[in-house]
C-alpha cells in the first residue's frame, strides 16, 4: 500500500495478535498504526460509494459482474476522481464469502494460470494497486455520476428487508439468501445520494404503515 500511494487500511475482525504485533516494511509502520478495525464488512465500507470485491472466480456461481484486473482498473480509477472506493480482499484460506460479495457493486479477478489460481494476499494487493497506480493521470476520462455511500445502501436494504418480512414475502429458512439478494439489487441500482435518501424515506414509510397494521 505504501509503495503505491494507498494509505487507508481497514480490517474486519483481524487476528489481533498477528495484526497488532506485525512488523511492517520500512516506511510503512505509520500505515499499520493508523489502520482501522471493524466488526463487519458493512461497517467498514459504509462511507464508500463503490465497493469492488476480489476473487479467483473459479468454480463459484457469481451473481456479480466479474472483470479482469486490467479492465476493472479503468473503472476504479475513474471513480476515484470523485468518490471513495473500497477494494475488498478476503482471507488467503477462503477468500470472500457470498455475504461479503453482497456488499460489492462488482468483482475483479487477477488472471492467473489455471493450475495455480491462489495468490498470497500481500502479492494480490500489490498487483492490484500497481495496476491502479500505473496509468498516467492525464489519460483519465471524465468522472462518472456520484453514487450514494454503501452505508446508505445498507440502510435501504435493511429497511426493505423488514418490509418484505412483515409483508410475508420472506419464507422461513430463506432469510440469509434473501438478504444477499436484496443487498445486491440495491447496490446495482447505483442510486445517487439524493435519490437514495428519498428511496429510504419511502421504504421507511411503508414499514411504518406495516407496523401500524400489526399493532
Amino acid at each position: 500500500m505504501g509503495n503505491f500511494g494507498v494509505h487507508q487500511l481497514r480490517l474486519v475482525n483481524p487476528y489481533a495478535v498477528a495484526f497488532r504485533e506485525a512488523r511492517s516494511a520500512v516506511g510503512a509502520s505509520e500505515l499499520l498504526k493508523q489502520a482501522e478495525e471493524y466488526k463487519t464488512v458493512a461497517e467498514a465500507v459504509a462511507d464508500c460509494a463503490v465497493v469492488v470485491g476480489t476473487t479467483a472466480g473459479r468454480k463459484r456461481a457469481l451473481e456479480h459482474s466479474l472483470l479482469r484486473l486490467d479492465q476493472a482498473a479503468t473503472d476504479v480509477r475513474q471513480n476515484l476522481q470523485t468518490r471513495r472506493v473500497a477494494l475488498l480482499f478476503g482471507s488467503e484460506k477462503i477468500g470472500l464469502t457470498n455475504d461479503d460479495f453482497s456488499h460489492c457493486h462488482w468483482l475483479l479477478t487477477i488472471p492467473t494460470q489455471k493450475d495455480c489460481v491462489s495468490m498470497n494476499l500481500g502479492q494480490a494487493v500489490a498487483v492490484c494497486l500497481y495496476e491502479l497506480a500505473r496509468e498516467n493521470k492525464s489519460q483519465l476520462t471524465p468522472s462518472t455520476p456520484e453514487r450514494a455511500a454503501a452505508g446508505v445502501n445498507e440502510q435501504i436494504s435493511q429497511v426493505l428487508l423488514e418490509a418484505l418480512d412483515k409483508s410475508g414475502y420472506i419464507q422461513p429458512g430463506s432469510e440469509a439468501a434473501c438478504q444477499n439478494k436484496v443487498r445486491r439489487m440495491v447496490f446495482r441500482l447505483g442510486l445517487d445520494p439524493k435519490d437514495a435518501r428519498v428511496f429510504l424515506g419511502m421504504v421507511r414509510q411503508i414499514v411504518w404503515r406495516l407496523r401500524q397494521g400489526k399493532s
